[in-house]
């Protein structure tokens, strides 16, 4: 298995301290890094009786805009499909929210840790 690049060590350093945030703010976390056909989702939570579907968007400056700039109608659109493969038919009943969490990594200060609820 090959080693984890910078960008893969810093996605998972976003996504350690979004589902701690997660955690704290009261939520579930349920899966991690669900991978399909589709993609994969970083963070499946529970909050209360609706499964959240969470995309973490880490960066190191805002030079490129913020993390939760970079979530496109395309992005948007393949997290709704990976919501519906990952829930399958219970996906009639279930309630789904969709959220993003963007964290902001800086030298020298403490990381900033954004939580948007029903982001889309």
């Amino acid at each position: 298995m090959p080693r984890p690049g910078p960008r893969q060590i810093l996605g998972r350093q976003g996504e350690d301290l979004a589902a701690s945030a997660l955690e704290a703010a009261g939520l579930e976390i349920v899966a991690r890094n669900v991978r399909t056909r589709l993609g994969e989702v970083d963070l499946v939570a529970r909050d209360g009786r609706a499964t959240v579907f969470v995309e973490v968007k880490t960066r190191r400056g805002d030079r490129y805009g913020t993390g939760a700039d970079a979530i496109t109608w395309r992005k948007q659109e393949r997290m709704r499909r990976l919501a519906a493969a990952y829930l399958g038919p219970a996906l009639q009943s279930t309630a789904v929210r969709f959220d993003v969490v963007d964290v902001a990594l800086r030298p020298g200060a403490e990381p900033a840790i954004r939580h948007i609820r029903g982001a889309f």
